[in-house]
């Protein structure tokens, strides 16, 4: 019985971690894939705005 107590914990993590993986994959997409890659196009567009304002040369001190 010792065989069973050992393999127990990696079977339940394993079903775990498939669970998750599962819950991921459906998650991706949908109706709300468009507004996501909304946000993430207007901070991308920040972080790009200002990492050109603070390239040296532009003029700004």
């Amino acid at each position: 019985m010792d065989y069973v107590s050992a393999l127990v914990p990696p079977v339940v993590m394993a079903a775990f971690f498939i669970g998750l993986v599962v819950t991921i994959v459906k998650s991706q997409g949908g109706p709300n894939k468009a507004k996501e890659d909304a946000a993430v196009d207007a901070a991308l567009a920040r972080a790009e705005a200002q990492s050109q304002d603070r390239t040296p040369g532009t003029g700004n001190a």
